[in-house]
């Protein structure tokens, strides 16, 4: 395959609002042993791109500076230790940062082939939230069969990607969203009980909904008072995953219904996890979630594409919050 020398790519003029995103072209990345070069189709928009954006999320030392986590097209270079793709194969992968451009380099370890039924589009839209949920919802706080969890944000790409497996696994999913067209939304992509913050008390809901037990396993990507309500709307030996912060990440809360209800408080980075636990994670998806879109158990939901050199408006979209389900950036072409 005949790669050019440079590509176009999404710059930061400076750390900012989305007018700082702005189309430039530069050098093609090199494959390290252990990767693949992908010409890139499809990238997806994700929160941590916004924060980096804006000066709040630096990438790790050895990752791109460009933005972009996750993407599909097709690989045109291996490195060396690269055994299981091949120049052609088509794949969606999880990168460490540079997907706002024609070219990216990805951990072969990190890909996976498009699911049964989807394209370069849809695929693009997983790795970044599967690998999140999974990694948060499955192997950090084991949720179970017959257990009930409370997922915040529930029209986010995560929201979705969670309710899917929480019910895949046999939990039952109580959501929050914003609006009433988000709440019926959740409802349609498998959530047992959706709430709208704006206009109920989920506190209270939660509590009439389980009886006052209270639920297993909460998935907060919020913070802030919601801390504190979270951690009242455990069960006994619940589970609070947290994931990002956009209320903040300082808060006073009462921190007793920890150890009454011997509760655990985790939480994770995937961007920071280890190349191998995130290889872990692959191998799990491929094996128990991929098949599940080919069956057609399982979906993703885009809400708008946006040609690559309008990211600062993909960027302006995510963080109106208005949107359901995922932004993506078009990038081929």
């Amino acid at each position: 395959m005949t790669i050019p020398p440079t590509m176009r790519y999404i710059a930061m003029r400076e750390a900012g609002p989305p007018d700082v995103l702005v189309l430039a072209e530069g050098p093609v990345p090199q494959p390290g042993r252990d990767d693949v070069l992908i010409e890139v189709a499809y990238a997806g928009v994700n929160r941590p791109d916004c924060l980096q954006r804006a000066g709040l999320y630096a990438p790790p030392p050895d990752a791109s500076p460009i933005l972009g986590l996750e993407v599909a097209g097709t690989v045109v270079a291996c490195g060396e230790a690269v055994g299981a793709w091949r120049p052609g194969d088509r794949v969606c992968a999880l990168t460490p940062g540079g997907g706002y451009a024609g070219y990216c380099t990805a951990p072969a370890a990190h890909c996976l082939p498009l699911p049964g039924g989807l394209g370069e589009l849809e695929a693009a839209s997983l790795p970044e939230t599967f690998f999140t949920v999974w990694n948060n919802l499955v192997d950090r706080a084991r949720l179970a069969a017959g257990e009930t969890v409370l997922i915040h944000g529930g029209t986010s790409g995560i929201g979705l990607a969670a309710i899917q497996i929480a019910r895949h696994l046999g939990a039952t999913v109580i959501a929050t969203a914003g609006t009433a067209a988000k709440v019926a939304f959740c409802r349609d992509i498998g959530a047992d009980h959706a709430l709208d913050y704006r206009t109920q008390d989920w506190v209270a809901e939660v509590a009439r909904i389980t009886g006052k037990r209270g639920v297993d396993v909460v998935l907060d990507m919020v913070g802030g008072d919601y801390i504190e309500k979270n951690l009242r709307c455990l069960a006994l030996e619940g589970r609070l995953v947290l994931i990002a912060f956009l209320k903040g990440g300082r808060v006073e809360a009462d921190w007793r219904p920890i150890m009454m209800k011997r509760l655990t408080v985790t939480g994770s980075t995937l961007r920071a996890s280890p190349a191998a636990r995130k290889a872990e994670i692959a191998r799990a998806l491929r094996e128990k979630v991929w098949p599940l879109f080919a069956r057609g158990e399982m979906r993703t939901v885009i809400h708008a594409v946006f040609p690559l050199a309008a990211a600062g408006e993909a960027h302006a979209l995510m963080e109106s919050g208005t949107h359901i389900g995922k932004i993506m950036l078009s990038v081929r072409g």
